[in-house]
């Protein structure tokens, strides 16, 4: 099995910075896309960045110019620099990974959900 967690949630005013982390760990044996998405109250889970293995990156429109997404592929991490927040980007931001791992049937490919962290920004 393959457990994501993540850090860095907190409230923040408009216009502040957060940094997200989000760790894999399992029985790894390697991992393709990571990304983040958002939840907001009463809405879909949306996209807000992805990163493939390689370093490339996409993100949603809302994110672009003030979000940047990376990873540490030693440690199985991927981030989220969040500058100028709004309030609209209040939600559970969700840690996501497309992940192959090993059993004794051979190798599976699976993806992977945190379990949240909160931000919430005050205008």
């Amino acid at each position: 099995q393959v457990q994501l967690v993540e850090s860095g949630g907190d409230l923040v005013q408009a216009g502040g910075s957060l940094r997200l982390s989000c760790a894999a760990s399992g029985n790894i044996v390697s991992i393709n896309a990571m990304g983040w998405f958002r939840q907001a109250p009463g809405n879909e889970r949306e996209l807000v960045a992805t990163i493939t293995s390689g370093g490339s990156t996409s993100y949603a429109d809302s994110a672009k110019g003030r979000f940047t997404i990376s990873r540490d592929n030693a440690k199985n991490a991927v981030y989220l620099g969040m500058n100028s927040l709004k309030p609209e980007d209040t939600a559970v931001y969700y840690c996501y990974a497309n992940v192959l791992t090993r059993d004794a049937w051979g190798v599976r490919e699976n993806n992977y959900w945190g379990q949240g962290t909160q931000v919430t920004v005050s205008s």
